[in-house]
């Protein structure tokens, strides 16, 4: 398969705190020239910061590729180096194809102009012709939403609507490579699911996409692949899924499995906790779950003394800093003391139950002292596990592809009459 964006050993460094020069107006060069002859120029060294550090992947044709990390992490300057608004330091970046970019709101438009005038203008810069440029003109301002103001300057208009507009060019112009960075976030929820909706139209037709996102929901739902950016290098490469896990289990401190060694392992002088891992049904240690499938969480633990209380085992489930539920096993094997040895517990959460996104479990051993619990071992947070939806509209939010509110989410009977 060709290869349509390809990145080699790419490299972007900035300099803070030094003038320079080669890049200034004249105007700017005076002033400085003024100031360093009245002493008042500071002459601090140069902090170098790398924005990008030695970044290089391939993406095929056809491949809807996201690209994720923290803010700071380096994903608007790799986008402003693959669309030539700023120039690597070292290394090289290449792309094939007609290119479509939405950096920001508004880009490439003209503040004079009107919103017809721009669409005319963006389609001539693609290289269309103004018979496709008019083919396409009803389908972008009926996706847009501007047509009352389709014809008054773009300068005008209000935030929510210049990304509307410029979304709509960029998406119905249908480059061969289209580009989007987190612009999306500014248009209301209706917009955003019209939007994910036609970013998964283009990739089901072919077309190359490198989105850039903070949303991992839709990350998840849009790309066959994701890399991760930390610190200006790439640091992960694989199937979204994963990539948005390992990112959220990472950002949360929480990974899908923990053990202790005996010395360490977490309780009292009635019972220890030794692990606790998310499996699935074949009982392998998972990082995401497809929220239409089972999820189990793991308990093992050491009970020491048999002369205690009966112990019970009690996961509280978490996301967003919302409790989402609590559960504890209530079978009457429970009722009686719990002889000395070793148990494993496993507490199953069905399908379609959870909502998407980062889950996080406090695993816990308590025992009843009516009419409260006795929490032996607590442990916040000490696993977590992300939930994704593969859209394909058998879950409980069927065909509709924007953001499913809620902590549950759970698949209902429906009688109709």
């Amino acid at each position: 398969m060709a290869t349509a964006i390809e990145v080699d050993s790419l490299s972007k460094k900035y300099r803070l705190g030094e003038f320079q020069a080669a890049y200034g107006t004249l105007r700017e060069t005076l002033v400085h020239a003024g100031r360093r002859l009245a002493g008042r120029e500071h002459h601090s060294a140069a902090t170098e910061i790398w924005a990008l550090q030695d970044v290089s992947f391939r993406v095929p044709e056809g491949q809807v590729l996201g690209v994720i990390g923290r803010n700071g992490a380096g994903k608007s300057t790799l986008l402003k180096i693959l669309t030539r608004i700023s120039h690597p330091t070292t290394g090289r970046a290449e792309i094939r194809g007609r290119v479509g970019s939405l950096l920001e709101v508004g880009t490439g438009f003209n503040q004079e102009l009107t919103g017809r005038e721009n669409i005319y203008l963006n389609g001539a810069i693609l290289g269309m012709k103004r018979r496709e440029i008019e083919g396409r003109f009803p389908d972008i301002v009926e996706f847009s939403g501007v047509e009352r103001f389709i014809d008054t300057p773009v300068k005008r208009y209000s935030s929510g609507m210049y990304v509307r507009l410029a979304f709509a060019v960029a998406a119905h112009f249908e480059p061969e490579i289209l580009l989007v960075d987190e612009v999306l976030a500014v248009g209301d929820a209706e917009f955003q699911a019209r939007c994910l909706g036609r970013m998964e139209d283009l990739g089901n037709t072919g077309r190359t996409v490198l989105f850039v996102s903070h949303n991992m929901q839709a990350v998840a739902q849009l790309c066959n692949r994701a890399i991760l950016l930390d610190g200006g290098r790439l640091v992960a490469d694989g199937p979204s899924e994963e990539i948005v896990a390992h990112y959220l289990q990472t950002s949360a401190g929480a990974g899908s499995s923990r053990t202790w060694a005996e010395e360490e392992a977490p309780g009292d002088e009635l019972v220890r906790l030794r692990s606790v891992r998310i499996v699935d049904v074949d009982g392998e240690t998972v990082d995401y779950v497809d929220v239409r499938r089972p999820v189990g969480i793991e308990l093992r633990f050491t009970v020491l003394d048999g002369g205690g209380p009966p112990v019970v085992p009690k996961i509280k489930v978490n996301t967003g800093g919302r409790v989402v539920f609590n559960a504890m096993d209530v079978d009457p094997r429970w009722h009686q003391p719990s002889l000395p040895g070793d148990y494993v517990a496993t507490a199953w959460i069905p399908g379609n139950l959870l909502n998407e996104g980062l889950v996080g479990v406090d695993p816990a051993i308590c025992s009843l002292d009516s009419p409260k619990l006795h929490h032996h071992v607590s442990v916040h947070e000490a696993v977590s596990f992300h939930v994704q939806d593969p859209a394909e509209g058998d879950s409980s939010r069927g065909r509709f592809t924007g953001q499913w509110r809620g902590v549950v989410r759970p698949l209902l009977e429906w009688t109709v009459r």
